[in-house]
């Protein structure tokens, strides 16, 4: 078995997956693959069923009845992942939007560099997007500010998608009690990630816009991180996680 998995949430990706199975499984650094199918009816899991009789050992399906939702897809990952021993855990969009030949960076930026969670940052040396309307870059673009406004967590991407965790963070982290299930959530895996006392580095990288299948965003995800954050950061201030309080007073 090798050391790192990535995991790919799908709902009706039934033209990238397949493509993005060849890209991940053909990097330098030995991937492997789970893929969390939320009972997509476009036969996006019947398709990994099939990349799966090429590969058994290395790609593996996950399926859910119904659409759950991204943050309780990953968290099933993340426990999957848990469960099979492995050291370096990966959140991977299935449309292309990351270039699967950062995976490498991510994983140097953890196993090599030292960090325990490593972020696919568009905004760490400067607006590294592509294809997106100029109202969806600058709604991503001020969301991070804001949260880096009201929680002071020091990551330029605060809502990236693009992440590696090291087994030591899943296992620190109160998988059952992650508060939100859309792209708050990736928000919430950052700013625990920070509060329990672990190190962020964040890797710039080049997104682009999916070219097939459609956006899963909506206003009702915005409204859910928007609003989130400011609870999130009330949680922190009241809630301290022995963890935390920990590392404080070893300083």
């Amino acid at each position: 078995m090798n050391d790192s998995v990535v995991i790919i949430p799908t709902y009706n990706e039934c033209e990238n997956i397949s493509a993005i199975i060849d890209a991940v499984l053909g990097q330098p650094h030995p991937f492997d693959i789970l893929v969390v199918d939320d009972c997509s009816p476009d036969g996006t899991a019947a398709i990994v069923k099939e990349k799966m009789s090429g590969h058994p050992s290395r790609i593996h399906l996950l399926e859910r009845e119904g659409k759950q939702g991204l943050g309780t897809a990953y968290i099933a990952g993340f426990k999957w992942a848990l469960q099979h021993g492995y050291d370096y855990v990966f959140e991977m969009d299935a449309d292309f939007s990351h270039n699967p030949a950062d995976l490498n960076e991510l994983y140097k930026a953890c196993a090599v560099d030292g960090a325990d969670m490593s972020i696919g940052s568009r905004y760490l040396t400067g607006v590294n997007v592509v294809n997106w309307p100029i109202g969806r870059v600058l709604m991503s673009y001020y969301a991070s500010a804001y949260v880096r406004f009201v929680t002071r967590m020091p990551v330029r991407d605060a809502t990236a998608g693009f992440v590696c965790f090291t087994r030591k963070v899943l296992e620190a982290l109160p998988l059952d009690d992650i508060k939100f299930k859309g792209y708050a959530f990736q928000i919430e895996m950052k700013f625990l990630t920070w509060i329990y006392g672990f190190r962020l580095k964040e890797v710039p990288i080049v997104f682009v816009n999916r070219v097939l299948g459609t956006s899963k965003m909506s206003s009702g995800i915005f409204s859910e991180a928007f609003f989130g954050i400011i609870r999130l950061k009330l949680w922190s201030i009241f809630n301290k996680h022995p963890y935390c309080r920990k590392k404080k007073n070893d300083k």
